[in-house]
């Protein structure tokens, strides 16, 4: 098969079209040939040589795959030959067959092409365990999420939405923040001119937002106990702009703050299993009656590959980029 090999760290210019066998499904596993896998932040990390797979995980970027079943380990009692599904993957979604755990994978409803299906797994598992199960984001409460048009942001608005939140955003043009209000933001701001402390409070009264999710971090950190409600849950899922912060811990103490956080690509197969029942449970049947679906900002060419990195790399995308097969 035909995979998108990391020469070696470094720009997108070293993502490489190489053959490699195909892979076997060990117990427990499907093996999926692939239609379309979603391209995210931690790739382009890899990619840097900055976040490098779990032992034992293959070298091949691509965290989230749809496309058919078409062979199975011992032990699986799900799936058969020739099923549609989307699958959260520890590696190997820039390929042309990848495996995953069956207790990872979901149905692809009939209302979603494949394309779409593939944007939904890394970035719909996140945004559900991170902003409702960590952030505990409840109806009638206030979530600020920063990075409102990436693929991370459109996907939270959405679900924010769609269990009844009042939803803030960030973003960085006009552009992108009508783009983020046509999908349900209630107030969007653009970060490189205005001061979303300021917005957030006085969108909430002076309250705060209960809820926020970070994706940027350093001197984000201690504006977001600034922004936040007094019992607000500040959510960190990752870095763009440091891990590191000089924050005022007197803000945590005085409104009773939680700040948490995760990474998705480390946990256990079983976590992995329970988050993904979750969203089976909770966000799919949203997808399968049509009330939402993952935002394709834009598709590329497995060749492509580093087409799709550098877009990303220069923030021009709104929703998701997806390469398709």
């Amino acid at each position: 098969m035909t995979v998108i090999a990391i020469r070696e760290p470094g720009g997108a210019e070293v993502l490489t079209a190489e053959p490699r066998p195909v892979p076997k499904p060990g117990a427990g596993e499907i093996l999926i040939k692939i239609a379309a896998a979603g391209v995210n932040r931690p790739d382009v990390m890899q990619r840097m040589g900055v976040y490098p797979p779990p032992p034992g995980a293959t070298d091949i970027p691509g965290l989230e795959v749809a496309g058919e079943v078409v062979a199975r380990g011992a032990g699986v009692t799900r799936w058969k030959d020739g099923d549609q599904v989307m699958a959260l993957v520890v590696g190997g979604g820039y390929a042309e067959y990848c495996v995953a755990h069956e207790s990872h994978a979901l149905p692809v409803p009939p209302r979603l092409s494949l394309i779409e299906a593939a944007a939904i797994p890394e970035t719909f598992f996140t945004v559900w365990y991170n902003m409702f199960e960590r952030g505990r984001l409840a109806a009638g409460e206030t979530a600020l999420i920063h990075g409102g048009s990436s693929g991370i942001g459109t996907t939270a608005i959405l679900l924010a939405k769609a269990f009844g939140a009042r939803v803030i955003i960030t973003a960085g043009s006009p552009e992108k923040c009508e783009a983020c209000r046509k999908l349900g933001a209630d107030v969007a701001v653009n970060y490189k001119t205005d001061d979303f402390v300021a917005a957030t409070k006085k969108a909430t009264g002076e309250r705060g937002a209960d809820v926020v999710l970070d994706i940027v971090g350093g001197d984000y950190v201690d504006r977001n106990y600034e922004a936040a409600a007094v019992e607000g849950r500040i959510v960190q899922i990752a870095f763009q702009a440091s891990p590191r912060a000089s924050v005022d811990f007197r803000r945590l103490m005085f409104k009773r703050l939680t700040h948490t956080g995760s990474t998705l690509r480390a946990r256990s197969v079983a976590d992995k299993g329970a988050i993904a029942r979750a969203v089976e449970t909770k966000v799919l049947p949203l997808i399968a009656s049509g009330r939402i679906k993952p935002v394709i900002g834009s598709t590329f060419k497995l060749g492509d590959a580093a087409a799709a990195h550098a877009r990303m790399e220069a923030s021009a995308h709104i929703g998701k980029i997806v390469l398709t097969l």
